[in-house]
């Protein structure tokens, strides 16, 4: 069964405010028309240490989901389940691949739909996938971008973008959370 994730970030055209961190929605449309869900935050930690809140079982515990497990390779994956009471084996939990990643600067996980979508639109999700890059701005403070890539045209995909960016409005919103 295909899954999706909820991941990461805002309100379209404002930033949200996290505690003192701010969420921006930077999103875009390419020269070629193809939508760009982008948002950023800035964390004041270095890049290894942001690396390993998306990386580490633990540290995602902290601000994404209850239950979690991450087999961090090419070809591996993220297994996130948001019900405390549930295990990784349970239909409710979500799985991303892992296409590819550069240690403490890039992750791309591969984002399946799931039966909370139309059927119409999982059929075509093979191109839906989130980049995730760790950027150094400061000593000390790491800029996090997440883009989400590779969209559908027509109505459905349009109400799966909204969702998305209403998810991952919550999700980076706990994630601020971690630096009151």
């Amino acid at each position: 069964m295909k899954k999706c994730l909820l991941i990461l970030f805002t309100l379209i055209n404002f930033p949200v405010y996290c505690n003192g961190q701010t969420v921006k929605n930077t999103s875009y449309k390419t020269s070629s028309g193809e939508k760009v869900l982008r948002l950023e935050l800035t964390l004041p930690i270095d890049k290894k240490a942001a690396w390993k809140l998306f990386t580490v079982d633990k540290e995602l515990q902290k601000w994404i989901a209850p239950v979690v497990f991450v087999e961090l390779k090419t070809g591996g994956y993220m297994l996130t389940n948001y019900d405390k009471n549930q295990s990784l084996r349970d239909s409710s939990t979500i799985e991303l691949g892992i296409i590819n990643y550069l240690e403490n600067e890039l992750i791309t996980l591969k984002v399946n739909l799931n039966d909370n979508f139309p059927a119409s639109i999982q059929k075509e999700d093979e191109n839906l996938q989130e980049l995730i890059q760790f950027v150094d701005i400061e000593k000390g403070k790491t800029k996090i971008i997440s883009s989400m890539i590779g969209w559908g045209k027509g109505s459905d995909w349009d109400k799966t973008y909204d969702f998305f960016v209403k998810g991952n409005t919550w999700t980076y919103e706990e994630l601020g959370k971690l630096f009151k």
